[in-house]
């Protein structure tokens, strides 16, 4: 197999782990969840590359409409939450090269690859979902908020969350084995 067969199917193996673990309920409150598929998804993004994690998370949010997990408003809605956002996630790949360079050079600094690459593909993620918030779920606004105001605690508060929690397992992962964000064909 190709080392370029191997990144696709490492990618969709991925994208249906990610799928996977949307399933597990972490709803805070209203409008509040923490998205545990940014894990794999980050993970690989920062082990393999910018274009193979935004491939990975494409794959990720077209399995939304397999597994009849779309909030379907409109279709632009749909397409800036499910196509756009979650595509978007992959851009923790960014850090992918300065985390292997690390790896290999100066693995005690390795961790800061791993957070920043984190919180850019969350915030990339999440400033999608905020733009789809304020304009097509605005009326649906609890607590007397604006529309703006209130997409910005929503998805603010989640993609914090979801950046976090992926933070820490990343972390763990990175201090019990680094080999996992290094591809062995390189």
């Amino acid at each position: 197999m190709s080392k370029r067969s191997r990144i696709i199917l490492e990618g969709t193996i991925v994208a249906a782990l990610s799928m996977a673990l949307s399933f597990i309920p972490l709803n805070i409150g209203t409008g509040f969840s923490v998205s545990l598929g940014m894990i794999p998804l980050t993970l690989f993004a920062l082990r393999r590359g910018t274009v193979p994690g935004v491939y990975a998370g494409l794959i990720w949010g077209l399995l939304h409409f397999l597994m009849g997990q779309v909030y379907f408003l409109t279709v632009s809605q749909v397409i800036i939450e499910y196509i756009f956002a979650f595509a978007a996630a992959g851009f923790s790949g960014v850090f992918s090269k300065k985390l292997q360079t690390a790896l290999k050079t100066n693995p005690s600094s390795a961790w800061k690859y791993v957070v920043s690459g984190t919180f850019f593909g969350t915030l990339i993620r999440y400033i999608f979902h905020f733009i789809a918030g304020f304009i097509f779920w605005g009326k649906y606004a609890i607590w007397g908020l604006s529309p703006v105001t209130y997409s910005l605690v929503a998805n603010g508060i989640s993609g914090f969350l979801t950046g976090l929690a992926t933070v820490i397992v990343l972390l763990l992962i990175l201090n019990k084995n680094k080999s996992l964000f290094m591809p062995k064909d390189n």
